[in-house]
């Protein structure tokens, strides 16, 4: 196997996972909801009690988080998967041709960044300070493993083929 299978092979993988988060949120939306309103509601806030965001406790608002994260997760497996196609498609072309089919891999990681890094490490452990509870502090850590894999997968991705 090549690098460049390998990397088609990391980015399929990458899709899998937003992808598969994202049917396991559906699956299992009603503890998705509690969950998400539970760390918008900042509630069992001990260490740091006040905020500089107010809770937010509207039903309407935490299902529009709710469709929010899970659109994201599935736009960007979506996203990855093109890139997957792409990368394959070109993996017997020159290295101009494979470096220019990255664009859709390195769009779809770089969504995957928006969502576990932006979403849930700068919104909901930053703004929301989820890391106050054990159920915020949980989803931060999976979080932080899956951002994790989107940047190292478009490191890896993104570097120059020869």
């Amino acid at each position: 196997m090549t690098i460049r299978h390998f990397k088609c092979l990391f980015v399929l993988l990458l899709a899998l996972m937003c992808l598969f988060y994202a049917f396991q949120n559906i699956a299992n939306l009603d503890a998705c909801y509690q969950a998400i309103a539970y760390v918008l509601s900042m509630q069992e806030h001990a260490v740091y009690p006040d905020s500089i965001m107010p809770t937010i406790e509207a039903s309407f608002l935490v299902w529009c988080v709710v469709i929010l994260i899970i659109a994201t997760e599935i736009l960007a497996g979506l996203v990855l998967l093109k890139g997957t196609w792409d990368l394959w498609s070109a993996r017997l072309a020159d290295a101009i041709a494979f470096n220019h089919a990255k664009k859709y891999a390195l769009i779809g990681a770089s969504i995957g960044i928006l969502v576990w890094f932006g979403y849930f490490a700068v919104f909901g452990g930053a703004l929301m300070q989820m890391w106050q509870t054990q159920t915020g502090s949980m989803s931060l850590t999976g979080a932080f493993q899956y951002f994790s894999s989107c940047v190292f997968i478009w490191l890896i991705v993104n570097s120059k083929d020869a």
